[in-house]
């Protein structure tokens, strides 16, 4: 019995050890899609100004219509500026709107950030605080989410849009989508 006890922890970790090479290790493991709670569900309620009109507000019902891509960026995120000219690729190609969430950020910085490197958004939130970033659960910047018509959340992506990802990932989901008729 005391041997036993002085091989347990060994075994414990060799079994962890399996049980990680088993999930790092599967056919369709991919490290860039986290599950989210939301996924299937509705895009939390919100009320935010935007950047562009500190005056107007976007609430959850303004993404109602039509499917589109919620991107979360910021001016502070390295990652968010390499995957900006994939998003104004996407914009200037696609019949599909972009939002973005400017998570965390100031909005001076933001608006110099649209205006030199261009704007692939219809409208860009401020979620100064990060309050709608919480809601939908964000690890991070950036990150994107697909919504379809009726303001479900159908897909997350956590790390950058670029073209392999728009056309791998993203861009089947969203043809998808837009072919639904409800």
């Amino acid at each position: 019995m005391n041997r036993f006890k002085l091989f347990l922890p060994l075994i414990i970790v060799f079994a962890l050890g399996l049980v990680f090479y088993n999930i790092l290790t599967r056919e369709n493991y991919d490290p860039n899609i986290l599950p989210s709670a939301l996924l299937n569900k509705p895009v939390p309620e919100f009320a935010l100004e935007t950047v562009e009109d500190s005056g107007k507000i976007i609430t959850e019902q303004d993404l109602l219509g039509q499917v589109a891509l919620l991107n979360v960026w910021a001016t502070w995120c390295p990652t968010c500026r390499y995957e900006h000219p994939h998003l104004m690729t996407i914009a200037h190609q696609y019949n599909l709107p972009i939002i973005g969430i400017d998570y965390k950020d100031d909005d001076a910085k933001a608006k110099e950030w649209l205006r030199t490197l261009g704007n692939p958004y219809a409208y860009t939130i401020a979620d100064r605080e990060g309050s709608l970033g919480l809601d939908l659960g964000v690890y991070g910047a950036p990150e994107t989410y697909i919504i379809d018509k009726k303001g479900i959340i159908r897909y997350k992506l956590v790390g950058e849009v670029n073209a392999t990802v728009w056309q791998q990932k993203l861009k089947p989901v969203v043809d998808q989508l837009q072919q639904e008729t409800h």
